[in-house]
C-alpha cells in the first residue's frame, strides 16, 4: 500500500507538471510598448503615435502604454490618433506622468479614448472646449482643436452658430468616446461646455479614469491579469515580469517637430524669401537661389500643417514683396519700411495663439524685423555709394584718365596712340608728343581722343 500510494503521487505530481507547462507562468511574455508625447499634438506627434502604434502590433506587443504630457493642440491630429487608437488591436493605455503633467484640451480626448484611462498623482485633465480659429465669424478649414484651461469655470456663450455648433460637435465626440470606455459621459460633456479640469485623485472618484499609478512599474502591477477589449477581440494582459520597450520619437518625428514650430517656419520663410531676392539681383551666385528656394518650400510646408491665421500670412507676403520692391523702386525707403510694418503686423496675427503651443514669441518678430530694416539700410547705402561713384565705363570712364603715350605717328607728332580700358586708342593734342609722355584725355570725338599733357602718370600706367 505505501509503494502503490508513493508512485500514485509520483505519477500526479509529473501530470500537474505537465499540465503545468502551457500556462502563462512558463510561456514567454509579449512585451509592453511604451510611446510619450510630451508636446502640444501636431501632425509630427500624430506620425509618431499612428507609426508606433502599427509598429506595436506588428511586435506582438499585449499592451501599448502611452505617456502623455500635452497643453492641447489640433483637432485634426487630435482625431487622427484617436482613430489609430480605436483601430488598434492592441490595448492602449493613456498615463497621465509623470507628477506635474497635464492631459489639457487634446490631450483629455485621447484619453477618453484609451482602452485604460491613467494618471499619476498631481496631474490634472480637462478643459475640452474647442476654439474657432481665423478670422472672426470664419472658420478655418483645417483646425477646430480644443482650448487651453482656462481659470474660471463659468461657461462661455456661444457667439454666433458656428461656435455653437462646435461646442456640440466636440461634447457628442467626448461623450460617444465615455459611452464607449464605461466612463463619466456627465463630465466629459462638462469639460467641453464648461472647460472644467480635475486632478487624479478626484478624476479617479468620479470615474473619468480608470487607475491612479505613481509611476510605469505600478500602473502595469494593478493591470496584470486584467482583460480588455481591443478592436472587438478579448485581451488579457500579464504585465507583471514582462519587458518594456521604449519607442522614443525617431529623427524623422524631431525633425518635423522642429520645422513645424511656428517660429522655425516664419524664419524659414525668411531666408527662402531673401535668398531668392540675392539671387534675382546677382543671377549666376546659385547658393542663395538654392538655400532660398529649400527654405522657401519648408516654410510653406510647415505653415500648411500650423493653424495659420491667413490673413495674417498674406501681410507677410505683402510686406516681403514691398522689401524686395524697394531695391529696384526709386521710393526712398518708403515702400521698404512699409513692408516691414506689413510684416510686423503679419507675423503677430499668423498664429492663432488660442491654441496652445503655437505662439510666436515677440522678440523674435521684433529681431527679424530689424534684421530686415539692416538690410534696407544697408541697400540703400550701397546705392548711394554706387550713384555717387565716378564711372569706369563708356565716355565718362574715359574723360580724365591719365595714360602714357605708347606710340606717336611718324611725321605727325600732334598724333599718337594710347591704350585705355584694354583698347588702343588714337589721341590728339594740341602739343607735340613723345613715347612714354603722360596726356589726360579730355574729350572723345568718335573713334579719336583729345588730350592735354599731363605732368605725372599713375603708377602701373
Amino acid at each position: 500500500m505505501n509503494g502503490r500510494g508513493w508512485r500514485t503521487g509520483l505519477k500526479a505530481w509529473l501530470l500537474g507538471l505537465l499540465i503545468g507547462l502551457p500556462t502563462g507562468h512558463a510561456q514567454a511574455v509579449d512585451p509592453v510598448v511604451v510611446l510619450t508625447v510630451n508636446d502640444v499634438i501636431s501632425p509630427a506627434s500624430a506620425d509618431y503615435i499612428v507609426r508606433g502604434l502599427g509598429k506595436a502590433a506588428d511586435e506582438h506587443a499585449q499592451l501599448v502604454v502611452l505617456g502623455i504630457d500635452t497643453p492641447g493642440g489640433l483637432d485634426t491630429s487630435m482625431r487622427a490618433i484617436i482613430k489609430a487608437i480605436l483601430a488598434s488591436p492592441v490595448p492602449v493605455a493613456g498615463f497621465v506622468a509623470p507628477s506635474g503633467a497635464r492631459a489639457a484640451s487634446a490631450g483629455t480626448y485621447i484619453l477618453y479614448a484609451s482602452h485604460i484611462a491613467a494618471m499619476a498623482p498631481g496631474t490634472n485633465l480637462g478643459a475640452a472646449t474647442p476654439v474657432q480659429l481665423g478670422m472672426p465669424g470664419q472658420p478655418d478649414p483645417g483646425a477646430n482643436p480644443p482650448a487651453a484651461p482656462r481659470s474660471d469655470k463659468t461657461p462661455q456663450a456661444p457667439t454666433d452658430t458656428l461656435t455653437h455648433k462646435q461646442i456640440n460637435d466636440a461634447a457628442a465626440y467626448l461623450r460617444g468616446l465615455a459611452q464607449l470606455r464605461g466612463r463619466n459621459a456627465e463630465w466629459a460633456e462638462q469639460a467641453v461646455r464648461q472647460a472644467v479640469s480635475l486632478p487624479a485623485q478626484e478624476a479617479l472618484k468620479l470615474k473619468v479614469v480608470d487607475y491612479v499609478a505613481a509611476d510605469l512599474d505600478g500602473l502595469l502591477k494593478q493591470l496584470d491579469g486584467k482583460t480588455f477589449n481591443a478592436a472587438g477581440h478579448e485581451a488579457q494582459l500579464h504585465t507583471l515580469g514582462a519587458a518594456v520597450i521604449h519607442h522614443d520619437p525617431d529623427w524623422r518625428t524631431q525633425l518635423l517637430s522642429v520645422i513645424t514650430h511656428p517660429s522655425v517656419a516664419l524664419i524659414l520663410m525668411m531666408i527662402g524669401i531673401y535668398g531668392l531676392f540675392f539671387e534675382f539681383v546677382n543671377p549666376g551666385t546659385a547658393v542663395p537661389g538654392v538655400l532660398g528656394g529649400i527654405c522657401l518650400l519648408l516654410g510653406l510646408y510647415a505653415l500648411q500643417l500650423l493653424p495659420v491665421n491667413y490673413a495674417g500670412v498674406a501681410l507677410i507676403l505683402l510686406g516681403i514683396a514691398f522689401m524686395v520692391a524697394e531695391a529696384f523702386l526709386p521710393t526712398f525707403g518708403v515702400v521698404g519700411f512699409g513692408g516691414i510694418v506689413a510684416f510686423v503686423v503679419g507675423a503677430v496675427i499668423l498664429m492663432d495663439t488660442d491654441v496652445p503651443g503655437y505662439g510666436i514669441p515677440l522678440p523674435l518678430i521684433i529681431g527679424l524685423a530689424l534684421i530686415s530694416a539692416l538690410l534696407l539700410v544697408a541697400l540703400a547705402s550701397m546705392a548711394l555709394r554706387a550713384r555717387r561713384r565716378q564711372s569706369v565705363a563708356g565716355d565718362a570712364g574715359l574723360v580724365g584718365s591719365v595714360t602714357p603715350i605708347t606710340a606717336v605717328q611718324p611725321g605727325n607728332p600732334y598724333n599718337g596712340w594710347v591704350l585705355l580700358q584694354g583698347e588702343h586708342w588714337q589721341v590728339l593734342c594740341a602739343t607735340p608728343l613723345h613715347a612714354g609722355q603722360g596726356v589726360r584725355v579730355v574729350a572723345r570725338k568718335g573713334l579719336l581722343l583729345e588730350v592735354t599733357t599731363a605732368e605725372t602718370v599713375p603708377r602701373g600706367g
